[in-house]
């Protein structure tokens, strides 16, 4: 990563406000585009102030039509343009499904490299505040076997700005999902414009007993539950994924063939998702490796209610994840 001279504290709301702010400023092709982007600053505030700054033509407000500003972006990606869309909650990108999977994701396989599709989805996706089963979902599992899509999931404020400036700056489509219940959580951030690699996960934190591999909110989750487990002699390794597809592997790999368990957590639903794909890539590549089975941490299989206690018991967190851990470590 390439940083400037001085580290703030912002919040991630901020950081991925910079993003959008200097990856405009640096290239004039860069546009976003969404509902209520403009004036209105976005539902979030991402986009609050760059309406004033850089004017209708490149912040865009959209009709309430996923699939038409998904649409847009990928024909606009076709003759040159970096857009930047921002679909107001994960959960209604089934509304534009098929313009991501079907056209966006196989845009230089089938043209032959003739045309590509550098375009960035931005999304906000995540329980944990009451907004039911159509405001809350965990959406990551619906495009991992999607060849040509990357999906991004920051933890951090520097990484929400140094990724979304990675992604902006990457010539294939990417998914940048954007956990709701990190907006507020502030961080040191450095000035000026860097970018954080794609596809490359971090360690934050180094163990020797146990790894817990995660994403987005819940490596906060895991690494409160590490501080936890310290205290009883087991010293967790943290492994944020950071993207979650095309996953970094080899660190996964290296860190298991290390400890010797694994715990995967993620917030949605156990079957067919994230950590289901990571427990089979971990149990293939380090059988020989693993004292314990692979532990999956996820979500009850269910729809997330709008009852907020319900939810708390539907959702994973720090308590699960110790769960994870002592059930490997047994």
């Amino acid at each position: 990563m390439t940083t400037a001279e001085a580290v703030r504290v912002r919040t991630y709301v901020q950081a991925l406000n910079e993003a959008l702010d200097l990856a405009m400023t640096r290239d004039p092709s860069v546009f976003l585009l969404g509902e209520d982007i403009g004036r209105m600053g976005g539902d979030f505030g991402v986009t609050r102030g760059l309406f004033d700054k850089f004017g209708a033509e490149r912040v865009r407000d959209t009709p309430l039509s996923e699939a038409a500003i998904v649409g847009i972006c990928v024909g606009a990606s076709m003759v040159g343009m970096r857009p930047v869309a921002e679909i107001m909650f994960a959960d209604f990108l089934g509304e534009c499904y098929d313009q991501l999977v079907n056209n966006a994701a196989k845009m230089h396989y089938m043209f032959d490299g003739q045309f590509k599709a550098p375009l960035v989805v931005r999304t906000a996706a995540g329980g944990g505040f009451g907004g039911g089963p159509h405001h809350s979902q965990s959406v990551e599992g619906w495009f991992m076997n999607v060849p040509g899509l990357v999906v991004v999931a920051p933890a951090t404020p520097a990484d929400a700005k140094g990724l979304l400036t990675a992604a902006i700056e990457n010539d294939n489509p990417v998914l940048f999902l954007e956990h709701k219940g990190l907006y507020r959580v502030k961080g040191d951030v450095p000035e000026g414009y860097y970018t954080t690699p794609l596809c490359q996960a971090a360690v934050r934190r180094e163990g020797r007993d146990v790894t817990i591999v995660t994403a987005m909110k819940l490596v906060h989750d895991a690494l409160a539950a590490a501080e936890v487990l310290a205290q009883d002699g087991i010293e967790a390794e943290v492994i944020d994924l950071r993207t979650v597809r095309p996953y970094d592997a080899e660190t996964l790999v290296a860190s298991v063939r290390k400890t010797g368990r694994a715990v995967v957590a993620t917030e949605a639903p156990k079957m067919g998702g994230l950590a289901a794909e990571l427990s089979a890539t971990l149990s293939e590549e380090c059988f020989g490796y693993l004292k314990a089975p692979v532990v999956r941490v996820a979500g009850l299989d269910t729809p997330i209610p709008f009852s907020v206690p319900l939810e708390k018991l539907i959702l994973p967190g720090k308590d699960d994840i110790l769960a994870g851990v002592r059930q490997a470590m047994q």
